[in-house]
């Protein structure tokens, strides 16, 4: 839907023509974000072909918020920003497909706790090893120096403690 106010598009992403000399700043979360998608949707292509067809990237968020330690469903919720009940659906679906496994806590019998299978570490290191090729193949199209300068500048302005938060679905408005 296209907004107008006495005639006038209003609309910036329809409306590129605003009179600002430089790219518009709605382009810049759009490409940053098209940035992302295009390396996490060529990662989960390539782990299809790896044998890892039904891995989606909400299942590799929640795999990094079980971690080495495990953690029950709602310490991954908390990680994720989710409630305890959409990680449990999460959790469900890992375990369904072998990239999880529930087991008591050895401190807490009353608490169980989600861990990797060898299978959701395998995923983990083939996911790792792609990010390693996608990375690879953004210096060789861009240059090593420009992809060192992008991270370089997006630590520079991305806060410290907001880097590396896994919570992306509570801002996008997911459960």
């Amino acid at each position: 839907m296209v907004d107008h106010v006495a005639g006038e598009n209003v609309n910036q992403v329809v409306d590129p023509g605003k009179g600002v000399p430089d790219s518009p700043g709605y382009e810049l979360p759009l490409l940053l974000f098209g940035g992302f998608r295009t390396l996490i949707d060529r990662l989960h292509t390539r782990l299809a072909d790896e044998g890892h067809p039904d891995l989606r990237p909400a299942h590799g968020f929640a795999m990094q918020a079980i971690g080495v330690r495990g953690a029950t469903a709602s310490e991954i919720g908390r990680r994720l920003g989710v409630s305890k009940q959409a990680a449990g659906k999460t959790v469900d679906r890992l375990l369904a497909l072998g990239y999880a496994e529930r087991a008591d806590d050895p401190a807490d019998a009353r608490r169980k706790l989600v861990h990797l299978t060898p299978r959701g570490y395998d995923a983990l290191a083939r996911s790792a090893a792609g990010f390693d090729e996608l990375r690879a193949e953004w210096c060789a199209a861009l240059g090593t120096d420009r992809v060192r300068a992008l991270e370089a500048d997006l630590r520079n302005v991305v806060p410290e403690e907001t880097a590396f938060r896994l919570d992306a679905t509570s801002w996008l408005g997911g459960a």
